[in-house]
């Protein structure tokens, strides 16, 4: 049996010389199977890419057809695919040379699981950090309790089978996209626990040009959302009160005071600790900017 192929799917916007970046990591895989880019272009005209050196490379380009947004544009990718394993690169990042080699066994290992994960190296203008994934295998528990944010969109590998039947796209009714990788983590984990790459294998740089960045009412949207999608998160207080934190920071950042304060109050009802919440009344208060907070945290690697 020959080695299996993967599709990697980059959705891009108006960036074009981040995208031949992540492009070109792709095409650099030290991994023995064929590899094929598809590079989608969502709402903009699609540029010159780059052209693969080696056998067993292929790029492609197409237009996003569904959903503005980046779910949109990966779903676009995924129904285009041709190959066994599709996988995620945003078109600002890139890939370490062994991510492919190391990560697909993963997935020929554990035949249950629908996808499998990596950690990932943080670039920030203070420099970078790793932050390997500290659990192996990762459960549908642990995803509610924690976010997990080393475990990155652009470090998933899916079984496209998977993709296109129980698993299911990525959901395009997410309020902009936002968390649209940790709701389908969550759904792949109820079917079976995620094998993960602890160690990077994903350059994930961080700068002030995120598709997110101060998008504070799409972001609450977006949170709420999959509390309610997620019911489960009423069975783990921590997380609960992590997205409830996370929502109260966001109403906070808007100046929207007493929708904060009604957030945070019940991000401390479940977890009287959480610092998302006391951020958010910190910066409700204008003790604090949002901004100033999002730089110290950026500095080291980390978001809200």
């Amino acid at each position: 049996m020959g080695v299996p192929g993967v599709t990697v799917v980059v959705p891009t916007h108006d960036r074009p010389e981040l995208m031949r970046r992540a492009v070109s990591s792709v095409l650099a895989q030290d991994y023995a199977g064929p590899v094929e880019v598809v590079v989608v272009f969502d709402g903009t005209d699609p540029v010159a890419v780059p052209a693969p050196a080696a056998r067993g490379r292929a790029v492609r380009t197409l237009r996003n057809t569904r959903t503005r947004g980046l779910a949109g544009a990966r779903n676009s990718g995924i129904l285009a695919a041709t190959h066994e394993y599709v996988a995620f690169l945003d078109d600002d990042d890139e890939w370490l040379t062994g991510k492919l080699t190391h990560q697909v066994p993963l997935l020929e290992e554990h035949p249950d699981a629908a996808v499998a994960g990596a950690g990932m190296r943080v670039v920030t203008p203070s420099g970078a950090v790793d932050r390997p994934i500290p659990l192996d295998p990762v459960t549908h528990a642990d995803l509610l309790r924690d976010r997990l944010t080393q475990l990155n969109a652009c470090g998933i590998l899916a079984r496209r089978d998977a993709l296109l039947g129980d698993l299911g796209l990525v959901d395009e009714a997410i309020p902009g996209s936002y968390g649209e990788d940790y709701d389908l983590l969550l759904r792949a984990a109820r079917i079976a626990p995620i094998p993960v790459l602890a160690e990077p294998a994903v350059v994930v740089h961080w700068h002030g040009h995120s598709l997110f960045a101060s998008r504070w009412r799409m972001i609450a949207d977006a949170l709420q959302y999959l509390l309610a999608k997620h019911p489960g998160f009423r069975q783990h207080p921590r997380g609960y009160g992590r997205v409830a934190g996370q929502i109260a920071f966001a109403e906070a950042s808007q100046g929207h005071r007493r929708a904060a304060a009604g957030w945070a109050g019940r991000a401390l009802r479940h977890d009287p600790t959480q610092p998302r919440a006391l951020l958010a009344l910190a910066v409700a208060a204008r003790l604090i900017s949002p901004q100033r907070v999002l730089a110290t945290l950026t500095a080291r690697g980390r978001g809200v």
